[in-house]
């Protein structure tokens, strides 16, 4: 009695969603930290947090060499804690090619944001597209996942049909979030 009740437990227990939440909580941060670094014609420090600096003998990000601050609405300041990075510094960003213009002094860099035209902002929605395309195909990915993973669970019918039920409900609600931070960072690009 006992086996069959342990087997009839193990057959009727709840599918097990975190790998699936996991993976789409990883693409939803992909999302907003990708959209984090795209210039919207305003100054902000994260824009350059994927520029890496050859400096000591290594890449690193430009935060190990230095601070990054907001000058004013459209110029941010790179104050280095060695000056002899400088010219490594300006190397790096003007090599990430990331639309603004570079000018050093005797304190560190100052990073100009030009103001962005109506063709650069569609220019910009269309990679805002892109990205959210990205993310909703890593989504469906964790979903063909996790369905994998529900067949090879054996559940029993009614159980089955629950589990695929609630995986298209959580990758609903996530294509909604996505769907969400396109459209404020559109918002913010388009004004």
């Amino acid at each position: 009695y006992t086996f069959n009740f342990l087997l009839y437990t193990y057959k009727h227990m709840a599918f097990n969603y975190t790998n699936l939440d996991n993976g789409i909580k990883e693409s939803t941060d992909w999302l907003a930290r990708e959209y984090s670094r795209l210039h919207t014609g305003r100054a902000s420090p994260a824009y350059l947090d994927g520029v890496m600096v050859e400096a000591y003998g290594s890449f690193q990000p430009i935060k190990n060499v230095g601070s990054v601050n907001i000058e004013d609405a459209r110029t941010l300041r790179v104050s280095l804690w060695d000056k002899s990075v400088i010219k490594d510094v300006e190397k790096a960003i003007t090599a990430a090619n990331l639309g603004v213009s570079v000018s050093t002094d005797t304190e560190g860099l100052r990073i100009n944001f030009p103001t962005l035209t109506t063709e650069n902002r569609s220019r910009l929605v269309k990679v805002l597209k892109d990205k959210m395309e990205e993310a909703r195909i890593s989504v469906r990915k964790e979903r063909e996942s996790a369905l994998n993973e529900l067949k090879t669970a054996a559940l029993p019918e009614d159980d089955d049909r629950r589990a695929k039920d609630e995986i298209q409900k959580r990758v609903t609600e996530a294509n909604g979030k996505l769907e969400a931070i396109f459209n404020a960072k559109e918002e913010e690009v388009m004004n």
